[in-house]
């Protein structure tokens, strides 16, 4: 498990942007988070949202959950971003610049474009 935070919509001024951790889980770890951990550690970032990534399908597809410190969300646009800028950035996935992610709203695809833009 990995745990980034990272800030969606910034701007050139300091402390912009919306602020939102990422969990990266790969390997076994995945079968030990319960969403009773995935909750408390929500509760712990103390962030609007947490979002948990991990691969399926061969690494093809990564599921994406998204949790406040109060409850799980079926959506979160700061959130996704940010999960697709460490799951390209910082853990190598994704395929092209490009990611999708398998959520509780359906298949959600992000791509990298010039400049790093997402």
């Amino acid at each position: 498990m990995r745990i980034f935070v990272v800030d969606a919509f910034v701007t050139e001024e300091p402390f912009t942007g919306n602020p939102a951790a990422v969990v990266c889980v790969e390997g076994g770890g995945a079968e030990v988070m319960t969403d009773k951990f995935r909750q408390g550690l929500a509760f712990e970032m103390n962030l609007s949202e947490t979002a948990y990534v991990r691969p399926i399908e061969d690494g093809r597809v990564y599921e994406l959950r998204w949790f406040t410190p109060e409850a799980e969300v079926d959506l979160c646009g700061h959130a996704t971003l940010a999960a697709a800028k460490v799951a390209l950035d910082e853990m190598g996935w994704g395929a092209d610049g490009r990611v999708a992610f398998s959520t509780r709203s359906g298949i959600l695809a992000v791509e990298k474009v010039a400049g790093g833009m997402f």
